[in-house]
């Protein structure tokens, strides 16, 4: 029997290429590092034995990691137009992202890992032979402390380009 050809793929939306100016531009920079240290606090607090308020503390800051990871990956790869609705507001949805989300969870996930840190700051006491959690639960909330820091500056980015008329991330 004759073959068939196959039938004809999607149409093609042009090849994929990294925008390096957004990877040296403040924003790339900036969503480096708090995916950097973004992903030290969580695995620090993952990787110890943790109850109570650090279950949200590490809720919020996968889902802020998550998050940004998407932002990053469409803004690098120049695909934000693919996201319905958003992709048409890019910088705001950045802004909002930033401040609201990335600034306001890793504060609050901040706060609960310096306040897990402090009830337990009696264990690192020479002598103590029992297993301790103030150094990671300490090494997690100062990671938090500096990504809240790199939100707020990429948040404060934004606004400046918004307050400047200007409608693009780079």
């Amino acid at each position: 029997p004759p073959s068939v050809p196959p039938p004809p793929g999607p149409p093609a939306r042009g090849s994929l290429s990294l925008h390096r100016t957004y990877l040296r531009s403040p924003l790339g920079l900036l969503r480096l590092g708090q995916l950097a240290l973004g992903a030290a606090f969580w695995v620090t607090v993952a990787a110890h034995k943790y109850e109570g308020a650090a279950h949200f503390a590490l809720f919020a800051a996968v889902l802020v990691w998550l998050l940004t990871l998407a932002l990053f990956g469409l803004s690098l790869l120049g695909r934000w137009e693919l996201v319905p609705w958003l992709g048409s507001r890019w910088l705001l949805t950045n802004l909002v992202h930033d401040l609201a989300l990335g600034v306001g969870l890793y504060a609050a996930a901040t706060g609960i890992m310096g306040h897990k840190a402090g009830q337990r700051s009696y264990c690192n006491l020479p002598g103590y032979s029992q297993h301790c959690l103030y150094g990671a639960y300490l090494s997690a909330s100062i990671c938090g402390g500096i990504t809240a820091c790199l939100y707020l500056f990429s948040g404060l980015y934004c606004l400046s380009r918004r307050c400047r008329d200007q409608r693009d991330i780079i």
